[in-house]
């Protein structure tokens, strides 16, 4: 299949598919005499494969160290491994993400909540202080 009908089914840029295959993420490619790239069926697998898990949070490195040398060498336990490992890496994002959003909202509150005596900037020196900063 040619890049072309590959990006078009894949949903992806063609750039982006030979950014993959610069990557070493979909193995080399085959090239016909004049000089145009010929992919097998099973790449449009396994670009949905990097697709999904891009959207998921693997990194590209992550894939690539993932991914067996073709479609049947999946390692059932490494695999889950690796995913259980993600599911873990996104549980503690999750947990800072909830103090950011906790301690933007208490900056918020404090902005919010100034003492109308105070000017801007001693404000400002108030929220800093509370922030210990």
């Amino acid at each position: 299949m040619k890049i072309g009908e590959l990006a078009k089914q894949s949903g992806l840029a063609s750039s982006r598919i030979r950014f993959y295959e610069a990557r070493g993420l979909i193995g080399k490619v085959h090239r016909k005499a004049n000089g145009y790239r010929e992919y097998p069926a099973q790449t449009l697998q396994l670009l949905r494969i990097i697709t999904c898990a891009q959207q998921v949070g693997f990194t590209l490195e992550e894939i690539h160290n993932m991914l067996p040398e073709n479609t049947k060498g999946w390692q059932h336990d490494e695999l889950l491994t690796r995913l259980r490992q993600k599911i873990l890496e996104i549980d503690a994002l999750q947990q800072r993400l909830t103090q950011n959003k906790a301690q933007l909202l208490s900056i918020i509150d404090s902005i919010e909540n100034k003492p109308e005596h105070l000017e801007c900037s001693a404000n400002a020196q108030r929220v800093l202080a509370q922030l210990e900063i």
